[in-house]
C-alpha cells in the first residue's frame, strides 16, 4: 500500500449540505476503490481567489490522506472528475 494525499478544490457557492454530500462523495469514490482514509484536513476552510473560476472566486479546499494499492489513484480521479461540485483536485504520492 502507498500513501496518498488529495488535494480537492470544491466550489464555494452551494450550500453547506451540498458541499458536505460533495465531499461524502469523494470520500465513497476512495473506499470503493479500496483506498482506507485516515485523514480529512479542511484547515484551510473557504478562501477568495484572486481570478475567477467559472465565474466562481470563492472555494472549499480539503486535503484528505488515504492509503491505496499502485493503480487505484487514477481510478479514483476518473470518478472525481465527474462530480460537477468539484472544481480542481490533484492526487500526490506521499512519502510514509
Amino acid at each position: 500500500m502507498n500513501e496518498y494525499e488529495l488535494a480537492l478544490v470544491i466550489n464555494g457557492n452551494l450550500t453547506d449540505e451540498a458541499r458536505d454530500e460533495a465531499l461524502e462523495k469523494v470520500k465513497q469514490i476512495i473506499e470503493t476503490e479500496n483506498g482506507s482514509i485516515f485523514k480529512v484536513d479542511d484547515w484551510w476552510g473557504g478562501r477568495i481567489l484572486q481570478y475567477d473560476i467559472g465565474k466562481t472566486r470563492e472555494f472549499f479546499y480539503y486535503f484528505i490522506s488515504f492509503d491505496a494499492e499502485t493503480g487505484e489513484p487514477f481510478m479514483m480521479e476518473q470518478e472525481i472528475r465527474k462530480i460537477d461540485e468539484v472544481i480542481r483536485f490533484l492526487i500526490v504520492k506521499t512519502e510514509k
